[in-house]
């Protein structure tokens, strides 16, 4: 978007195509209030108030993220904003349409449900409906995190192939995204199913290459876990 063009056809009173160089739901926002006051728009006021639906579903979102990653950094007692968050942020990107934000949304909830609360069963329909929500919008990264904890939750049901398989097929999105901490996260996740089965060699094949990534990418965090993968299963 240049800001240049953006200025230039707000000054001619050219909202609509003003509206067609942005997406940020606050800045059409300012743009349909604009409209509204010097066009007399009502409808433009309607569609104002839609977009800052919008923008508090996508806060209320990010906000319920910084709650869980408190829990993943100190593993303490379930903290209820966080649900409550994600599933404020889904009602409003219900409200206004957002079928990609309400794939997002979904995916929390799921994570709630299976990381916070160890509950994989209650999490599955959540991150079965953001996996087809986020492929109807050819949402690669969001489709590796929900492939990912399907791949959790066949796990723990004792569902072997079918784990790995959503394993790999998370790690191939990331890798074809170029999302290379994500994939450095999948490989460490492959290699303890291949420990666990009995393929060391492959398995100390996906912990030297996740070691690399983490180590490239600055993740830290899953640095510490192919550490700890490799201890656990001596590799």
């Amino acid at each position: 978007m240049s800001a240049e063009r953006l200025r230039e056809l707000r000054g001619e009173g050219r909202w609509a195509e003003a509206l067609g160089l942005v997406d940020d739901p606050l800045a059409r926002a300012d743009l349909l209030n604009e409209r509204a006051l010097f066009a007399g728009d009502a409808e433009a006021r309607a569609e104002a108030a839609r977009e800052l639906d919008r923008a508090e579903a996508r806060l209320a979102l990010e906000r319920g993220r910084i709650v869980h990653a408190r829990f993943l950094a100190e593993r303490g007692e379930e903290d209820p904003r966080e649900l409550a968050l994600f599933e404020r942020a889904l009602e409003l990107f219900r409200l206004t349409g957002d079928r990609a934000g309400e794939g997002e949304a979904l995916f929390w909830i799921g994570l709630v449900h299976q990381v916070v609360r160890g509950d994989s069963g209650a999490a599955e329909p959540f991150f079965g409906d953001s996996y087809e929500l986020a492929r109807e919008h050819g949402d690669a990264k969001l489709m590796s995190y929900a492939a990912r904890h399907l791949g959790f939750v066949d796990y723990v049901a004792g569902r072997l192939d079918e784990a790995e398989s959503r394993l790999r097929e998370s790690v191939e999105l990331r890798e074809r995204e170029g999302f290379w901490p994500g994939v450095a996260a999948g490989l460490v996740s492959l290699a303890e199913v291949a420990a666990e089965r009995g393929r060391r060699a492959e398995a100390k094949e996906h912990l030297a290459r996740a070691r690399e990534l983490a180590e490239r990418t600055g993740a830290h965090a899953f640095l510490r876990r192919v550490e700890a993968a490799g201890a656990e299963h001596d590799l």
